[in-house]
């Protein structure tokens, strides 16, 4: 598949930096700047993280809730605005608990994905660097993880790993 010139991909650790600096990308960008959030508050603490992100981003964005339908969310947004998309790994978590097909899930991520026309850039954990998981569904999870990540980075035009706040050119 060839790549999306309008594509950047974003990978970092735990608070490595990797959403400001994706969010800092697409406000390069004229607004109307849309977000697509893919995480659940499911406890106080995640609110508390929905929270942060909602105050850093503040009113000029639009904030469209996909913890599932993620493709179809990216085929719905503004096709001529810029987009971001945070994080593939939760929503990759939310598929997996849904007992969904990821092989057909990655497919239509990456179609839709490659189907944009303006400028997108796509956040998710860099899981691979860490020890070996010592449960299977961890395991299953870094798995499904690693080959999303190959494939949205094989269409991404800009890669980068965020570390410590840097980014660091990958593609």
């Amino acid at each position: 598949m060839a790549e999306n010139p309008h594509l950047a991909f974003i990978l970092g650790g735990a608070r490595s930096g990797k959403s400001a600096y994706a969010e800092g990308l697409v406000m390069a960008h004229a607004p109307p700047w849309t977000y697509i959030a893919t995480a659940q508050p499911f406890d106080d603490e995640m609110q508390a993280r929905i929270d942060l992100h909602l105050t850093r981003r503040g009113a000029d964005w639009r904030t469209i809730e996909a913890p599932q339908e993620l493709p179809q969310a990216i085929a719905d947004a503004p096709q001529h605005a810029p987009l971001l998309i945070d994080c593939l790994g939760i929503w990759l978590s939310n598929r997996m608990f849904a007992e969904a097909d990821l092989v057909a899930d990655r497919a239509a991520l990456i179609s839709s994905l490659v189907a944009r026309q303006a400028p997108t850039v796509v956040v998710s954990p860099e899981v691979g660097l860490s020890i070996v998981p010592e449960n299977a569904l961890a395991r299953q999870f870094r798995d499904a993880a690693g080959l999303m990540h190959q494939e949205v980075a094989r269409i991404a035009v800009h890669v980068a790993l965020v570390v410590a706040g840097y980014p660091v050119k990958v593609k």
